[in-house]
């Protein structure tokens, strides 16, 4: 699906089934330097059953068009818009890392519309090293592969992950390339800049209401679970599941985060 945000195209995949709006709509929202491929494999089972999806590309990223965005307020509110856009009635949100930012924002922003709360690889606040921020301005590339390995588990993934033959690394690696020769204007530090920039998210969290998940993984360097106790806290009421995975957990244990997101579909009422 395309719709026009502030005069610039807006992509989102909705998982291989004409999108209807009168459906539950789960909203699948990426991390930085990533877009909607990530979650392949959750927003097509989703779409084909019962559901209606929308894999957002945020600005700047995938197929849709503008600069990227230097706000997490800024993307929750393109993010709203697009719904608005496409007639979403009863959304659920799933973001991951960055997009659990924008996730939480859009809750607090629009909570009438939002029945559903998943929050993947999250934690507040997001603070990114200056160290990692100073490199993505001097050498991109090397900042890619410092998160890219601080982001899996594993340098060597068993085959059953998630088939013979595939790099899972490798296809992150290459996704970030290519987000990066798509939008050469420092995508990277546009992003973690917003994610270590966010000062919102205390205020949003006490504000939610809906039912929320959190997903964590047990390897998770980027985000590690004992860093989460600030946000889980804020969100009492909201259920954790954990994954044997790192950071890229949608990639490394695609099957079990389906599971814990299928499920919390299936619990909204």
């Amino acid at each position: 699906m395309q719709v026009e945000i502030n005069g610039a195209p807006a992509y989102a995949y909705t998982g291989g089934k004409a999108f209807d709006a009168a459906l539950t709509t789960v909203v699948f929202i990426h991390g930085a330097q990533n877009d909607h491929s990530v979650w392949a494999l959750q927003s097509r089972y989703l779409a084909h059953h019962g559901y209606s999806v929308l894999a957002v590309d945020l600005p700047g990223h995938g197929r849709s068009g503008g600069p990227a965005l230097s706000s997490v307020e800024a993307m929750a509110d393109w993010l709203l818009g697009l719904l608005k856009a496409a007639g979403v009635q009863r959304a659920i949100l799933a973001g991951h890392s960055m997009g659990s930012l924008i996730a939480l924002e859009a809750v607090h922003r629009a909570p009438g519309l939002v029945v559903g709360l998943a929050l993947l690889g999250s934690t507040y606040p997001m603070a990114v090293s200056s160290a990692l921020l100073a490199t993505s301005r001097s050498d991109e590339q090397a900042a890619i592969d410092m998160v890219n390995i601080w982001s899996h588990s594993s340098i060597a993934h068993k085959p059953s992950c998630p088939g013979p033959g595939f790099s899972v690394m490798g296809g992150a690696r290459r996704l970030m390339q290519r987000m990066s020769a798509r939008n050469p204007d420092q995508l990277f530090f546009t992003d973690f800049s917003a994610c270590n920039s966010y000062a919102n998210g205390e205020a949003a969290a006490a504000a939610v209401q809906c039912p929320v998940l959190f997903v964590f993984g047990k390897k998770d360097m980027m985000t590690p679970p004992r860093s989460t106790k600030l946000l889980t806290g804020a969100l009492a009421h909201g259920k954790i599941a954990s994954v044997d995975a790192g950071h890229q957990m949608m990639s490394e244990a695609p099957d079990a985060v389906l599971d814990a997101l299928a499920g919390f579909a299936a619990s909204i009422k």
